[in-house]
């Protein structure tokens, strides 16, 4: 499923007006009606929120409208109608009176009547009154149009091109009071920045293409206590795609990127790219990064060593409402503090079932035992923390116990095909030794994974609530990916090792620092990427989703707690 904010293409497609001025009220799109009636959470996170998915319903939907589109769009007047017939395809009007807008499919117009004829890609339904509410309601939306334009409208019509079928749609006085307060609710919701409640237990969910978005069961999980279905949609096929040959240059061609380097060309079909990461002297054309920020998909940049500098995106999420939350909470002493102990509580946690699972069975379990019954005791004392300062010592002294049993879940050489990697202590800025350089990349990667991620849900990842904010510092990053660090980026270390992926000849030290070579990074990345597709059960909803797709659950479950949708942000901890 591809994710993003709405291209200008799909705001054509729904019928959204332009920007409207400084001052000025927007025109709702009827096509928004139609999805307020169905769904009024659907409509609010398309309309208000500008959240897109795109799935195949839709895009049989575009092709079902592709030839409707192609008209003149241009209806005669109404005093120019005469006796002939006049057909008018794709016509775009709106009624300042009710405030909305339509790009109405036909228009039939014979003699002073016009009727609006909207089409659905599938069969004609066989229910009471011809078809269903919500597009009932979206064909008198667009016949008081018409209306409001001058034009006498008896009737309205929906054509099925599933079946071919069309069914009159009767304009009685129960439909257009429906309709007038369809129009009434998506406003008044848009002007008090509500988002309405989920469906409960809905058929309508599981084909929603935004179900990934709105997470209709995992909120009420937390709402009302409702166990989740498995409604969560299956990942982005799309990978990201990692250039780091010095001199490498990524260019487009037609629906391609083409990377050139050296004397070899790769080329990767632009739908199969989920982010792209550029590592050291890499240049980008300026028509592949347009390309890139219209698809909103991330560049991300990094140092040849593999330090995260930035990332570049398009115009990104235009979701005000998240980041005013957002920045609520953060002015919040007392809120934020409950939020970093809990958030250090999980990381310990998560470093210490990592030290419980991967500790070598040849290995001192006495020392095991030890370390693991400290950590648990430093957890039960992160809740009586009195201050963020005293949180870091806590953090501090968990990550020297923690590192110090580290090297107690790497192989040795005594087990055959496995090289011998030593590791004493946690070091950076430069690291010194391989293991360290495989934890600072993974611990790059995985921030550029979690800044993505939380720009895609439109939190702002430079205002931190456990980490203070600081320039160029995606402080609130940094804050998500700490209960993930063990679990994802060491993980990934203690297998790239373990597996032999990595081996101490793909290092190079140049003074006190020490980074892998490009064949040896090649080979971790993919151990990272592999780790990030590898499939969990989540503790808390039951389902098996991947570790990529649940950092964006993760992501988007922080906005809704930050918004007061759910009270408490669950963290990922597994057993």
């Amino acid at each position: 499923m591809l994710v993003s904010r709405m291209s200008n293409e799909q705001q054509l497609m729904l019928g959204l007006p332009p920007p409207p001025a400084t001052g000025d009220t927007p025109l709702i799109p009827v096509r928004m009606i139609n999805e307020w009636v169905y769904c009024p959470r659907l409509a609010y996170l398309e309309w208000v929120e500008g959240e897109w998915a795109d799935s195949a319903d839709t895009a049989e939907g575009r092709r079902a409208h592709a030839r409707v589109d192609e008209g003149g769009g241009r209806l005669p007047a109404p005093e120019d109608l005469d006796e002939e017939m006049a057909r008018a395809r794709a016509v775009t009007m709106s009624s300042e009176r009710l405030g909305i807008i339509a790009k109405m499919d036909v228009v039939e117009a014979d003699g002073e009547s016009a009727t609006p004829v909207d089409f659905k890609k599938g069969k004609r339904p066989h229910v009471a009154a011809g078809a269903y509410e919500p597009e009932r309601v979206q064909v008198c939306a667009q016949a008081m149009i018409l209306e409001d334009n001058g034009y006498t409208v008896s009737q309205g019509a929906l054509w099925y091109a599933g079946s071919r079928e069309k069914v009159p749609i009767v304009l009685d006085s129960e439909l257009r009071a429906r309709t007038l307060e369809a129009i009434s609710g998506l406003r008044a919701a848009a002007a008090s920045s509500y988002r309405p409640p989920p469906l409960e237990n809905s058929p309508k969910c599981p084909r929603c293409s935004l179900a990934g978005i709105c997470l209709p069961d995992e909120t009420n999980l937390f709402r009302k206590g409702h166990p989740p279905r498995p409604l969560n949609p299956s990942d982005n096929p799309a990978l990201p795609l990692y250039v780091q040959t010095p001199g490498a240059r990524l260019r487009k061609s037609g629906e391609q990127f083409i990377i050139e380097a050296e004397e070899e060309k790769v080329e990767v079909p632009m739908i199969d790219v989920s982010q792209v990461a550029l590592f050291g002297p890499v240049s980008v054309t300026t028509p592949a990064l347009h390309a890139l920020m219209n698809a909103e998909v991330p560049v991300s940049w990094f140092s040849t060593g593999g330090w995260f500098l930035g990332h570049t995106v398009g115009t990104g999420n235009g979701n005000v409402a998240v980041r005013e939350a957002q920045y609520r909470f953060a002015f919040d002493d007392r809120r934020c503090l409950a939020f970093s102990r809990d958030l250090v509580a999980a990381k310990v946690r998560n470093s210490r079932t990592l030290l419980r699972r991967n500790w070598r069975a040849d290995r001192d379990t006495g020392e095991k035992a030890e370390a693991l019954e400290r950590l648990k005791r430093i957890t039960q004392r992160v809740p009586y923390a009195e201050s963020a300062q005293q949180l870091l010592g806590i953090e501090g002294e968990a990550a020297a116990i923690y590192f110090a049993r580290f090297e107690n879940m790497l192989a040795s050489n005594a087990e055959e095909g496995v090289a011998t990697f030593s590791f004493s202590t946690r070091n950076r800025r430069p690291p010194t030794d391989p293991v360290n350089a495989m934890l600072s990349l993974a611990y790059a990667l995985l921030t550029r994974t979690f800044a993505t991620t939380i720009s895609a849900t439109g939190l702002d990842p430079y205002m931190g609530l456990y980490h203070r904010p600081r320039h160029g510092r995606p402080a609130l990053a940094l804050d998500l990916m700490e209960p993930f660090r063990p679990i994802v980026a060491d993980s990934c270390v203690i297998q790239a090792v373990n597996n032999g992926e990595v081996r101490p000849g793909d290092f190079v030290f140049n003074g006190p620092s020490c980074t892998l070579k490009p064949g040896g990074r090649k080979a971790f990345m993919a151990a990272f990427e592999r780790r990030m597709e590898q499939e969990t059960t989540h503790p808390v909803f039951g389902y098996r989703v991947s570790m990529r797709r649940l950092i964006d659950v993760q992501a988007r479950l922080l906005a809704r707690h930050l918004q007061g949708e759910i009270r408490v942000y669950p963290h990922y901890l597994p057993r």
